[in-house]
């Protein structure tokens, strides 16, 4: 029996009402899963491209549902097409995207972003958050909840323990504190304590390159320290084909690559493609939870 996926549609004024109807018709999707969409009702009306309070609700109370399903069981995973998290706040709600909404929905502790591709994986230490902050929320507690949830979450994907890199904060990964000091005050010592735990996790490396060493194979997943640390190199590798993955939900969540494409919304033009990847491994997942 085929899992039944919930769909998304997200921000209902963006490209995601477009490219999730349009994955929840493609044969490879049908083929195995039973797609269910979760959107904006019939009557309201969203102007494509336009920001709005209304469309930030929607887009919300279209994930609450579906989670609500998910946490009944009466769906078996959720692919999530794009939010925009200015409508979020316009519409009063404190979130900053799915990964935090998601936690706070079903009671999840420690959660984090990953994105998974054939060419990378990448899972970020921290997310939507200002750069300048980024050395302050980098604690050793943080480095070693995300390795340790990555070491956790990824046999689900290839059903063994994973190889684990960590890339450092700083230029050559602070070039033993000559650039900066955060590798070996707080990095280096959580790779250590999660070593002493068992996990294959090594580093912390250049960021310039470790990416490279983890597409030809070295290693299974870098954790990076920060947003664009860790989704630029995943997004040169594998732009329309990475998905979005919550690690740490009781529930099986992923999404598309990408935002809202306000831009491009209601000229029938985005490429599903992302959407349509996110809901196999959705499904993929599903079946192997």
């Amino acid at each position: 029996m085929k899992p039944r996926v919930a769909i998304t549609e997200g921000d209902p004024a963006g490209i995601g009402p477009e490219i999730a109807r349009r994955a929840a018709a493609d044969p490879r999707v049908l083929g195995v899963c039973e797609p269910v969409l979760y959107g904006a009702p019939a009557g309201d009306r969203f102007e494509p491209g336009v920001l709005s309070a209304e469309a930030g609700r929607a887009a919300y109370r279209s994930i609450v549902d579906a989670v609500t399903d998910a946490l009944r069981g009466d769906v078996a995973a959720i692919a999530t097409a794009p939010i925009n998290k200015e409508a979020l706040r316009l519409a009063g709600l404190p979130w900053n995207g799915h990964t935090d909404l998601l936690a706070h929905l079903t009671g999840a502790p420690r959660v984090a972003m990953m994105f998974f591709s054939d060419e990378l994986r990448v899972v970020l230490a921290t997310i939507h958050v200002p750069l300048a902050q980024v050395p302050a929320l980098l604690t050793q507690s943080v480095m070693e909840q995300t390795i340790a949830l990555t070491a956790q979450e990824l046999p689900r994907f290839d059903k063994v323990p994973p190889r684990i890199a960590v890339a450092g904060l700083n230029p050559h990964a602070g070039e033993h504190g000559l650039f900066g000091h955060e590798e070996e005050a707080v990095i280096a010592p959580a790779i250590a304590c999660c070593r002493a735990r068992g996990i294959d996790v090594s580093g912390p490396f250049p960021a310039d390159t470790i990416f490279v060493r983890a597409r030809k194979g070295e290693f299974d997943v870098v954790v990076a320290c920060y947003h664009d640390q860790g989704l630029i190199p995943i997004k040169l590798a594998a732009f329309g084909r990475a998905v979005n993955v919550t690690l740490g939900l009781p529930i099986v969540r992923t999404s598309v690559d990408h935002g809202t494409a306000f831009d491009i919304a209601g000229k029938g033009i985005a490429d599903a493609g992302s959407m349509i990847e996110a809901v196999l491994l959705a499904a993929r997942l599903a079946r192997s939870s």
